[in-house]
Formats: C-alpha cells, sequence, structure tokens
C-alpha cells in the first residue's frame, strides 16, 4: 500500500510540472503563409567558355604537351606541329634569292657601264633606260621572294598550337604523331568561370525570373545557393535554358549533374518552427492548446525550410489554420 500510495504522489507531481510548464511555453497561433513553390531540376556544371585549339597548319603532331584536366595560361603552348615542305620551301626560296642576287650585281654592273658609256656618246640613251628597267625589275623580284620567303618562315613558326584562354582542359582528341590538317582541334579548353546550365520544362517558363534565388545539393553534402543570372528566350525541345551562377560550385567534372530547385511560384502553407515538433515511433506529434486544455496532435509534415533563420516545418495534416500550438 506504501508503494502504491508512493507512486500515486510521484504521478501527480509529474501532471503538475507538465501543467506548469506548459502554461509557461509560448505559443503560436497558426495562419497561412506563401511560400514559394520549387521544381527539382537536374542542372550541368559547365564551363562558361568553350574553345577549341585549332591547328594553324597541317602535319605531323610531334609534341604535345596537354592531358584532359590540365591547368592552362592563355597563350600557352600545348602541341607543336611540324611540315617537313616548308623547309624545302625555304631552301627553294633560298636558292632563287641567290639567283637573283647574282642576276641584280650583273645588271649593276651592265648599268654602270652603260653609264661610263653615255658620257664618251658611245651607247644611247634608250639602251641606258633598259639597263635601269632591268635593275629596277631584279630588285623587285629579289623584295618578293624576300617577302614570300617571310611568309614560309611564319607559317613554320605557326605549328605551334597556342591555348585561346586561359582554363582547363576539357578534351585533347589527337595523340601525338598523328597526321591533321590546318584547322583542325588538337584540344578544347574551358575558361571564363563554371556555371550551372538549367533545362527547365516549358509550362514553368512565365514563372522563372531572373534574380531569383536558387538551392543546389552539391553532391558532396554541403548545400548551396545560387542566383538564377539569365534565361535564355528561346525554347528547345520543350524546355527553357537557364544560367546560375553558383559561388564555390565543385568543378572537379565539368557537365556533373547536380540537383537543383527552381522558384516556380507561390502557394499558401501552414508554417510551425521545427522545435515543436516531437517525433515518437516515426510519427510526428504537436501540442495544441484549447482554451486552457492542451492535447497533442499527431501531424505530417513536409520538408523542412529555413525562413529568417529560422528552421520551419510544414504541416501537410493534422492542423488547421487558428490552431493554437504550444512553443516549447
Amino acid at each position: 500500500m506504501r508503494g502504491l500510495s508512493f507512486a500515486r504522489s510521484f504521478t501527480l507531481l509529474f501532471l503538475l510540472s507538465s501543467v506548469t510548464s506548459a502554461a509557461h511555453a509560448g505559443t503560436l497561433l497558426v495562419e497561412p503563409q506563401t511560400i514559394a513553390e520549387w521544381k527539382a531540376v537536374y542542372g550541368r556544371v559547365e564551363a562558361r567558355d568553350s574553345v577549341p585549339a585549332r591547328a594553324r597548319i597541317g602535319g605531323t603532331v610531334i609534341d604535345l604537351k596537354v592531358t584532359e584536366g590540365d591547368q592552362v595560361k592563355a597563350g600557352d603552348v600545348i602541341a607543336s606541329v611540324n611540315d617537313d615542305k616548308i623547309e624545302f620551301q625555304v631552301a627553294a626560296i633560298d636558292a632563287q634569292l641567290l639567283g637573283l642576287r647574282a642576276s641584280m650585281d650583273n645588271a649593276q654592273s651592265e648599268l654602270a657601264r652603260g653609264e661610263e658609256l653615255i658620257k664618251r656618246g658611245v651607247t644611247t640613251a634608250q639602251r641606258l633606260d633598259a639597263l635601269r628597267t632591268q635593275v629596277d625589275v631584279i630588285r623587285n623580284q629579289i623584295a618578293a621572294a624576300e617577302a614570300q620567303r617571310s611568309v614560309v618562315v611564319q607559317q613554320g613558326k605557326e605549328g605551334a598550337v597556342l591555348a585561346p584562354v586561359a582554363g582547363t582542359v576539357l578534351s585533347v582528341p589527337v595523340t601525338r604523331d598523328a597526321v591533321i590538317l590546318a584547322g583542325e582541334t588538337i584540344a578544347t579548353i574551358g575558361g571564363g568561370g563554371f556555371f550551372l546550365r538549367l533545362a527547365i520544362p516549358e509550362r514553368h517558363a512565365d514563372l522563372l525570373k531572373e534574380n531569383a534565388s536558387i538551392e543546389i545539393e552539391g553532391g558532396d553534402g554541403q548545400n548551396r545557393s545560387g542566383r538564377l543570372a539569365k534565361i535564355y528566350p528561346e525554347i528547345d525541345n520543350g524546355r527553357v535554358v537557364a544560367d546560375v551562377e553558383v559561388d564555390d560550385l565543385p568543378t572537379g567534372f565539368v557537365n556533373k549533374r547536380l540537383l537543383v530547385r527552381v522558384p516556380v511560384g507561390e502557394r499558401d502553407a501552414l508554417l510551425v518552427p521545427s522545435a515543436a515538433l516531437a517525433s515518437r515511433y516515426g510519427t510526428d506529434f504537436l501540442t495544441v492548446r484549447r482554451g486552457d486544455a492542451t492535447a497533442e496532435r499527431a501531424v505530417i509534415t513536409a520538408r523542412p525550410i529555413t525562413i529568417d533563420g529560422v528552421v520551419m516545418s510544414e504541416i501537410v495534416s493534422g492542423l488547421a489554420a487558428g490552431d493554437e500550438v504550444v512553443i516549447p
């Protein structure tokens, strides 16, 4: 009997303490609040500029200095292309120049002799003009050959393939000792920074707004936020293309897919602080006050959201507008 009376006293004390704590707890009058309606889509990590580094001459790749994933700067030599015909062309022009210079020496000698003869009255002025014309013609031929030689030498220098922009090497479709033509791509370089590109169903096109905040799951356990920077006006294959700028975007893999939540409208919802929820046996409970009495009510919740730094839970079922929820 003494043990039973002790148990009743303990139960009474526990109930009194519960009533006292509930009396001192705060309450929240639940009213519908307007929240954003989110659409979950996948975005791809893409480089802002994807520029091919092309060979300026045809020939054989004798040196390849980069591979996928390497970082390069604008103007770096990433490969060398050699064309053996260029050396033969330079040698042919050099031989042509030697012949022209010999002809020039002979023509100048003839001109000097003609000038001496014209002073003595032995030759005619017509003959002297012909000699001068011959010297001018050979001089111009030498200038043309030298210009042609400069062009061929410059072609040889253009065998160095330069990186057009600073960034990451995305692909290298050729190998060393491969034979390529002028204009073929040696490597593709992604530069200008990285961003997320989204493809959103066109039914949400009119609901998208530039500079809207975007929620991103980084795939590394960290959630990030971004900004809807640009919405393209063309609909491609039933989808609207948009770009999202994100700070600290994971760029280890280009074209990696990340889960993104985009605001596509607004709706009313019943929200309570997540701290007011009590979970037991996989079910969430809220303490609801009616007059002076309180009672627990089972509720169904949706994904928590953060509003002004407070984690709130949306109540899908079990609560109605106007209910007074006890907040511990």
